[in-house]
């Protein structure tokens, strides 16, 4: 961000002076940057006649921008949050992820037009392309219960249905008066829903800002009749609207929000989403005579309109980029707000685990298996528990594991991961019981085929990347024989993954000898494990065994370079057999990993009769790299999607291993064990 004078890119053509007179265009940073990303360099002075003038909304403080656009007819840009905000609401200090820059006005003052219902009372709205994107973009918020403030838990209960949704908005708000209502429309429409719905139980839903007490609503405890109920708690809208028969709403985006959830909300006020035939509408607007579709509305109001940011790239995006940056931090909210009791971490990745699940409420630690339960159950935290040290004492433990695209550079090496699964149901590593990551993949198959495209395109970018768990540079590949090329991966052999996932074999010894008794003919490639070479783990086999079972031993080499030169991989259970099949190899499984199972790999371990479903490898990857980890920016600390921490482990910038990254990680651990400081 630049300081308050000139950007450096100021003057240049096609850029425009945005002249303000209030303190928030000034002191607010992020609206600052999306505003100069978009072109406008916010400024101090006096316009000319051609010059534009900024204000925010309708607030007070934009009489001052108003009466300067008069004085000196300026054109007056109003700026407001786009429809898909933030977590939290701005007053609670969060950094909004879109802009409204609208030249004619504001898409909440029904009294003239606005560029948004220009945009749909003119735009063409028929591309095939345009409308698929919003029908995606819809599919994708209501999966992940995103609102205009996605702080909501799916997984809040809400009120038996059936029940009539009666939606509330804070007092004073500028759209209510802007959009033709008053305080006493509130009034009215509640009434209008009880005759409407006679002895229906109704359910209306505060809003975030009064929940969290910056603002008071125009319901209390005294409107509700028996049977009713004044919702504060941060349910999903999206979960609340399928249990609806009726919505009725004044001008707040959750009636537009219904629109999308299926209904055709009873409209009191003049919204930006009513008058086009979506909305059953007691004040039309005259000049709104267009029918539209939902697609077109939405194509309109979330891909057109609004000035979107992608915060991680610090640039400009498009609305499937708020999207994948809110899934991602919505879904870490809702996973962590009650905070964990941590057992069985240590102490240099604790530091990394603060950030990554202590975001919204501290971890608390604990060694003691007894302890660590015990703390759980008195604070009602759920206890988080490394893998492989989670005991018959940690009571219902979430599992936690390195992700499948971790780091540049090894965990033993202390390296923090970009990367994290947190599994309540097993671990992706353990055949022997399901896992959450099972069920992702069984469910997989029915996945839409923009999740597909997505997954589809990760392939391409991964591939195309070069990027694998670890990312460590390796020499380059040798000179290989010519003939039927085997990459054979070692592995740990104390690896959880083996102890519990592979059967006959379960040495690497036993996995060459086995390869080599099947494949008398082939080219044997083997590649040891990077812990192994390192020195840091046990697997090591004799370099006479090697010699005679193994073609070409290819210590260090690069291993993608060694996956595109083979002709097939036999495996353990190694995760280089599912970064082969992203490159289209054939994969031979001799135990059971997470990808054995659905008809992708041959298969000759023991492969758990659950594993039925019958996965394409995008649906796979969607469930394995998409749905399945948690990601964390190291460049914003953000949790973000999969495809931004692809790009930093291509690009960087990373933390590295070394003296000083395991100083400073073992530092951090103590500090983020220090309980009595985050009680």
């Amino acid at each position: 961000m630049t300081g308050l004078g000139d950007p450096p890119d100021a003057g240049v053509p096609g850029r425009r002076r945005l002249y303000v007179y209030s303190g928030g265009f000034l002191t607010g940073r992020r609206v600052r940057r999306i505003l100069s990303l978009a072109g406008w360099d916010v400024s101090l002075g006096r316009p000319g006649p051609d010059g534009f003038v900024g204000v925010w909304g309708h607030r007070p403080v934009a009489r001052r921008g108003e009466a300067m656009a008069a004085r000196t007819g300026a054109t007056l840009v109003r700026v407001e949050d786009a429809f898909l905000r933030s977590l939290f609401p701005g007053r609670s200090g969060a950094q909004t992820l879109g802009l409204t820059v609208d030249t004619r006005g504001t898409y909440y003052d029904s009294r003239q037009p606005s560029d948004l219902e220009r945009l749909l009372a003119t735009h063409p709205l028929d591309d095939t392309a345009l409308l698929d994107r919003a029908r995606a973009a819809v599919r994708r918020i209501r999966a992940a219960h995103l609102t205009k403030y996605s702080a909501v838990d799916p997984a809040l209960p809400v009120p038996d249905a059936p029940y009539v949704v009666v939606v509330d908005q804070t007092r004073g708000d500028a759209s209510i008066r802007l959009g033709g209502a008053t305080a006493a429309t509130f009034a009215e429409m509640l009434t209008v829903a009880r005759l409407e719905n006679p002895g229906a139980r109704i359910v209306i839903k505060g809003h975030p800002e009064t929940a969290a007490g910056h603002r008071p609503g125009h319901f209390g405890p005294a409107d509700l009749r028996d049977g009713d109920v004044l919702l504060t708690d941060p349910v999903s809208p999206w979960a609340l609207f399928e249990g609806a028969t009726a919505v009725y709403a004044a001008t707040s985006q959750l009636g537009f929000e219904a629109i999308l959830a299926g209904h055709r909300p009873r409209v009191f006020g003049r919204p930006f989403y009513g008058g086009w035939g979506l909305t059953q509408d007691e004040t039309p607007v005259a000049r709104r005579e267009r029918r539209l579709t939902r697609a077109q509305l939405v194509a309109a109001a979330l891909v057109l309109y609004p000035v979107w940011y992608d915060p991680y790239g610090d640039r400009l995006g498009q609305v499937e980029d708020v999207i994948g940056a809110l899934e991602a931090q919505a879904r870490a909210w809702r996973e962590d707000r009650r905070g964990y009791v941590a057992s069985g971490m240590r102490l240099w990745k604790r530091g990394a685990l603060q950030r990554s699940f202590g975001r919204y409420r501290r971890l608390r630690f604990r060694d003691d298996p007894a302890a660590a339960t015990a703390l759980a159950r008195r604070t009602g935290r759920p206890l988080l528990v490394w893998a492989g040290k989670a005991t018959a004492a940690h009571a219902a433990p979430i599992r936690l594991e390195d992700g499948f695209l971790r780091s540049r550079g090894l965990g033993a090496a202390l390296v923090p991961p970009l990367s994290l699964v947190a599994d309540p149901d097993g671990i992706y590593y353990d055949p022997t019981q399901p896992s959450r990551l099972e069920a992702l993949i069984a469910e997989a198959a029915a996945l839409p085929p923009e999740d597909l495209r997505r997954a589809e395109d990760l392939i391409a970018a991964l591939t195309g990347l070069k990027l694998s768990k670890y990312n460590l540079a390796g020499r380059s590949v040798p000179d290989l024989p010519r003939g039927h090329r085997i990459l054979v991966p070692g592995q740990v052999e104390d690896d959880a993954s083996i102890r519990l996932g592979a059967q006959a074999p379960a040495t690497n010894l036993g996995l060459l000898q086995a390869v080599r008794a099947a494949n008398p003919d082939a080219v044997v490639i083997y590649k040891p494990h990077p812990d192994v070479e390192a020195g840091l783990r046990r697997g090591a086999v004799a370099e006479a065994d090697a010699r005679a079972l193994a073609d070409v031993a290819a210590a260090e080499a690069d291993p993608i370079g060694l996956i595109a030169a083979a002709d097939a991989v036999w495996t353990m259970t190694s995760l280089m057999g599912f970064e082969a099949l992203l490159r289209g190899k054939p994969v031979t499984c001799l135990g059971t990993p997470f990808y054995a199972g659905w008809g992708l790999t041959s298969d000759l371990g023991r492969v758990p009769a659950r594993r039925r479903a019958r996965p394409t490898l995008a649906a796979l990857v969607h469930a394995t790299l998409i749905a399945y980890p948690r990601y964390v920016d190291p460049v914003t600390g953000l949790p973000c999607p999969v495809e931004v921490a692809a790009a930093r482990l291509a690009c960087g910038p990373l933390p590295g291993p070394g003296p000083a990254n395991r100083l400073l990680s073992k530092l951090q651990g103590l500090l983020a064990s220090a309980d009595p400081f985050w009680r």
